[in-house]
């Protein structure tokens, strides 16, 4: 048995770089001991280098004690998350809950994949961070870490700045090195998040405390920051500002406005996700097209198109209005009951909440131009 594992020094060892405790942790960092990670005599104190070695092992001896996972088998879990997670989010689609992540299995052994008080989730037996969050913030709030984009158009995660050389941070660094993909768990309201998967550690902003994300390991190919960009780099940058969007921000916002809807349709209540979509009132393209779950409405698929080519309204009273020469039109008992019957109606499902209820303002906008029409 290793002395070092006595008293206060096992105890910093197990809560600094989440090892297992009990005798499994024993055993393990036992063979670490054999393999030269802890330095000094009997009573000595784990030297901090060579933890940071045992913390990123890739020895196979020591992955062999059934403690630390190898990197194939890192790799197995991952896809087992996303596989799972996949099923339960209408395949990214829809929010999950905290109490559902941590639900999930590895091998016939319970594995949640979010921590409790942690932002950066490094299982115990995961040599990488397994799991990134960005906590939920209603309106006109500020997080604690303010994730942005940059201008390669790549997502951002800020670092624990309390304590840059955390075992949190080096666990995404460690993920970074192993090319190993993590999910990004986005707070959409409390205790649900908007599952972003897979998602690359490509670099780090060591002087901005954040890391760079990217949804596709061919994304890891820098950008040069030069003030007049080639063809070639503009068109990646475009690239990856089409797919932040696409993979986060039209998600989250779509997650928000379902959550504040209760995935229903405003217009006519109907409940049924794959049918639902997340409506920009101002266009996310307009300055004040910002997304908010006060600049969103949940509308049908049925619904949706109307809204968008201007033939349905909807005032700041929250009432809708269809275009006058749709009125006079003759159609199927659809158009007829469906869209032109709408006029003048109340919508018939709102936010519960006041604060998620959309903008009257927003919606005033949009209807003038709806009625200029």
């Amino acid at each position: 048995m290793c002395p070092a594992l006595q008293g206060p020094a096992a105890y910093r060892l197990r809560n600094e770089f989440d090892l297992p405790a009990g005798r499994a942790g024993l055993a393990l960092t036992s063979r670490m001991a054999g393999r030269g990670y802890f330095a000094g005599g009997s009573r000595a104190e784990p030297d901090p280098s060579a933890l940071r070695g045992a913390y990123r092992t890739t020895d196979p001896e020591v992955c062999q004690a059934g403690q630390v996972l190898s990197v194939d088998e890192e790799w197995e879990l991952r896809r087992a998350a996303g596989a799972w997670l996949a099923l339960r989010t209408n395949d990214g689609t829809d929010a999950i809950s905290r109490e559902i992540l941590t639900e999930f299995t590895f091998h016939g052994e319970r594995l949640p994949l979010v921590d409790r008080g942690r932002g950066i989730r490094k299982p115990a037996i995961c040599q990488a961070a397994l799991s990134l969050m960005t906590v939920h913030t209603p309106d006109g709030h500020s997080r604690p870490y303010e994730d942005v984009q940059g201008r390669d158009g790549l997502p951002r995660y800020k670092l624990r700045a309390d304590a840059p050389g955390t075992a949190e941070n080096l666990a995404v660094a460690r993920a970074q090195e192993l090319k190993l993909p993590v999910i990004w768990l986005i707070g959409v309201a409390p205790g649900w998040f908007q599952a972003i998967f897979p998602v690359y550690v490509i670099g780090s902003e060591p002087t901005l405390d954040q890391f760079v994300l990217a949804y596709d390991r061919a994304q890891a190919m820098p950008l040069p920051q030069s003030a007049a960009p080639s063809p070639l780099e503009e068109t990646l940058r475009r690239y990856a500002v089409r797919e932040t969007r696409q993979r986060f921000h039209q998600p989250v916002f779509r997650s928000m406005v379902m959550r504040a809807y209760e995935t229903t349709c405003a217009v006519c209540s109907l409940r049924h996700t794959q049918l639902l979509d997340a409506a920009h009132i101002v266009d996310d393209a307009e300055e004040a097209g910002v997304a908010s779950v006060r600049n969103g409405l949940a509308l049908c698929k049925i619904h949706h198109a109307p809204y968008d080519v201007g033939i349905l309204g909807i005032s700041a009273d929250y009432r809708v209005g269809i275009r006058d020469d749709i009125l006079r039109e003759v159609d199927g008992p659809l158009f007829e009951h469906g869209i032109k019957g709408l006029h003048v109606t109340r919508l018939m499902k709102l936010p519960a909440r006041r604060s998620d209820r959309p903008d009257p303002d927003l919606l005033a906008w949009r209807f003038d131009r709806f009625e200029s029409a």
